[in-house]
């Protein structure tokens, strides 16, 4: 049953990958490179500050923050699910991680304690979708309220700074190796790993043929809830990991922390050419997505684009990758 199992997730996976039209086939290749090029050429020429080496740095840092989030969000997506809660559980992490640190927990394990916090929260969401039978939108839209609450609620509605007691925790979000931020390190180890799971373990090939044919999946011998269950853990531990970052980085724990950051996620995986239809995409693209999203923004805030005029930008470019996703499917099937 494992063999067939097996083959029937290769097959959807890779079933796309002849045949199509041209279109069909940029999303995942070269294509999405030679935007993010673009993009960086466009930026050096209407701001020389944009080659700066501290502005790149800059862009490095916010690239690793949210596209530790979006990797989460591909393994969700990938299974035709939906996280609107990965803002709302870093915010929750962001003060649990303050009031630990501040009450004297050693930063070890803080950092163990928060990840399994995140990996709780997924959870929570993970089996209200699986054995509650709660739509992945309103299972996650709810706790994205709660989470919310709840970060309210612990921190009483006020930032937690952590002082100067935690200069070993600080490492996390300031400190460099090899002259290269320690997030996008961390960015980095994440992406590699979850490359590693999708592409060459069993586990992936199954999270992608749930994305693909949910029925065909369950009927090849595939656990489809527990696949589906796994994937919000996921993207629950990263989130929390996320947050660790963010209040290393900021020392403080901030209620408000990765409100709107769920958008974010989705549109670089979007962008990076994961199907909100499952099944389809893969972490390389969600890499270079969240290096699009990075450039652009930054971009803007060189040029003097408002924040409110972002957003509008922002929301345009989910709404045309939406688009040209489902353009996209239409060349390939007809």
């Amino acid at each position: 049953m494992t063999n067939i199992t097996e083959q029937t997730a290769i097959t959807e996976r890779t079933a796309d990958g002849k045949g199509r039209s041209l279109l069909s086939s940029i999303p995942k290749g070269a294509g999405l490179l030679w935007v993010l090029v673009a993009l960086c050429v466009v930026a050096a020429l209407l701001s020389p500050a944009f080659l700066n080496a501290a502005n790149v740095t800059n862009v490095l840092r916010q690239v690793a923050l949210f596209g530790i989030v979006s990797v989460g969000m591909t393994f969700v997506i990938l299974t035709k699910g939906i996280d609107l809660s990965v803002g709302s559980i870093l915010g929750v992490c962001a003060v649990v991680t303050a009031l630990l640190l501040t009450g004297g927990m050693s930063v070890a394990l803080t950092i163990l304690v928060v990840l399994l916090l995140g990996a709780v929260l997924g959870a929570v969401n993970g089996l209200g979708i699986t054995l509650g039978g709660v739509p992945p939108f309103i299972m996650t839209l709810g706790m994205m309220v709660m989470g919310r609450g709840l970060a309210l609620t612990l921190a009483e509605g006020q930032p937690i700074g952590l002082g100067d007691r935690t200069m070993d925790f600080m490492w996390l979000g300031r400190g460099y190796v090899l002259n290269i931020p320690v997030p996008v390190w961390i960015f980095l180890i994440v992406s590699l790993v979850a490359i590693f799971v999708l592409r060459y373990t069993a586990h992936g090939r199954r999270i992608h043929a749930v994305g693909s044919n949910e029925e065909a999946a369950h009927l090849s011998g595939i656990n489809v809830k527990l696949v589906t269950f796994s994937v919000y853990v996921i993207s629950g531990v990263l989130a929390s990991l996320t947050a660790l970052i963010y209040v290393s980085r900021l020392t403080v724990g901030e209620p408000t922390a990765g409100t709107g950051i769920e958008l974010e996620a989705i549109a670089i995986t979007v962008i990076g050419g994961t199907s909100l239809f499952g099944g389809e995409g893969g972490i390389f693209g969600t890499i270079i997505g969240a290096a699009i999203l990075a450039v652009l923004a930054n971009i803007m805030n060189l040029v003097g684009v408002s924040p409110f005029t972002q957003q509008i930008v922002k929301g345009a470019i989910i709404v045309g990758a939406v688009l040209y996703e489902m353009l996209r499917r239409r060349k390939g099937s007809s």
